[in-house]
């Protein structure tokens, strides 16, 4: 832990994007209480307000909408939501995605072919189609969101682990295990499950960025989050309307999607390459000319 938190350090690109998600993690954690009544505030003698003028207060500063209210705590109200829903939809496809995976590829046989063609069965339904058609008839909110897009999600947690289970269960160490008694059980949370995470932990930094982009094609498609639960998506929709007008009530909150995804997408690559012990070694021994050469 401590050489991948130093290799970061020495990795410019990494530590930036590292560092640009932990201020809008914190933004939002922090920011998102004290501007939530700000946010819903309307002032029409404010409406379309310009951004870049501190004239009527520094939460004006990104201008204000169509009702007057503040993009910039708008932004910072969306962002809380945007990553409520993200880190749940991750998580929790994630937990219950991997121990079905390593369930499957350890037992094998019947439970295996069945769990791999209930995954193939989701797999072959597009999760927008699948979100669509579930918000539609469900009413729109935080939880049936978070629900619809962990089950679309499940199968690329499920084939990871299970696919590094069918290797991992082969190896030395969990045949000794068996061989002392240990239950199935036990050889899956104590032998397999601490090799198999670190893989399933770089697809979910990945799988944050693409799961708050889905997130935000379906608010912007109507059928998403409703205030006053907004999320970035929402407040790009409801701005479209006024592009020619008020260009920044749409391209603040997507320059907002576009940091964060290009951020954890570019985070998530690093982490793969350094978890790999050759790409780890490749990437300290030229941080380490750099460094030598910089001296």
């Amino acid at each position: 832990m401590q050489g991948r938190i130093g290799l970061l350090l020495r990795s410019p690109l990494a530590l930036a994007c590292a560092l640009t998600l932990i201020t809008l993690v914190l933004v939002a954690l922090i920011g998102a209480p004290l501007v939530k009544d700000i946010a819903n505030t309307q002032n029409l003698r404010l409406r379309f307000f310009p951004p870049f003028s501190l004239d009527h207060g520094w939460t004006y500063v990104l201008g204000a909408d169509a009702l007057g209210r503040s993009m910039l705590a708008q932004l910072i109200v969306g962002a809380r939501t945007s990553f409520l829903v993200a880190g749940a939809t991750v998580a929790l496809a994630a937990v219950i995605g991997t121990s079905i995976g390593m369930v499957s590829g350890y037992v094998g046989g019947l439970v295996d072919a069945a769990l791999m063609r209930i995954s193939d069965i989701i797999v072959t339904i597009p999760s927008l189609l699948l979100a669509l058609s579930v918000l539609f008839v469900l009413e729109p909110s935080i939880f049936n969101l978070i629900a619809v897009l962990a089950v679309a999600r499940l199968p690329i947690y499920l084939r990871v682990s299970r696919a590094q289970t069918l290797e991992i269960r082969e190896r030395v160490f969990v045949e000794a295990s068996r061989a002392i008694g240990a239950t199935s059980a036990t050889i899956i949370w104590r032998d397999i499950r601490p090799l198999v995470v670190p893989t399933v932990m770089t697809v979910a930094m990945l799988e944050i960025a693409s799961v708050m982009l889905a997130a935000a094609g379906l608010s912007f498609l109507g059928v998403g989050l409703q205030r006053p639960d907004v999320d970035w998506g929402t407040i790009v929709s409801e701005g479209r309307e006024y592009l020619t007008r008020a260009w920044w009530a749409t391209v603040f909150p997507g320059v907002a999607i576009l940091v964060t995804a290009l951020a954890a997408n570019l985070l998530s690559n690093w982490m793969r390459s350094s978890g790999d012990p050759l790409q780890a070694a490749a990437m300290g021994a030229s941080a380490s000319r750099e460094e030598a050469a910089r001296q």
